[in-house]
């Protein structure tokens, strides 16, 4: 059974990113919210985001709502921030494969791979 998950980790403060919002797309047709939530303590979501039958061939974009966690992170951010939203933009070939979407960010730089 196919599944996407994610991780994020504040590289500028070398931690998990707790308490960060995203939301999930489908972005091959007509956009449309699938999924929302928060990253837990470990910068993880509670579980898959999608799987089974949810996770199907096609292109989606995860949106990580970086300036809103940096700043509830009292981390001081010029107005308007550089990173808003980070869109990560991606295409899921095997929807029965273990799609791993994890984002390392600062406010001004972000790295992403799929991983494992």
């Amino acid at each position: 059974m196919g599944q996407l998950t994610t991780h994020v980790l504040d590289t500028a403060r070398g931690k998990p990113a707790d308490n960060m919002n995203w939301a999930l797309y489908r972005a091959d047709t007509e956009r449309t919210v699938l999924a929302t939530g928060r990253t837990n303590a470990d910068g993880r979501n509670a579980g898959p985001i999608l799987e089974g039958a949810d996770l199907v061939s096609g292109i989606y974009e995860l949106v990580f709502y970086a300036a809103e966690y940096f700043r509830n992170a009292g981390i001081e951010l010029p107005d308007p921030a550089f990173l808003d939203e980070v869109v990560i933009r991606f295409g899921i070939a095997e929807p029965q494969s273990h799609y791993h979407v994890p984002l390392l960010i600062s406010p001004y730089g972000y790295s992403t791979y799929r991983g494992s």
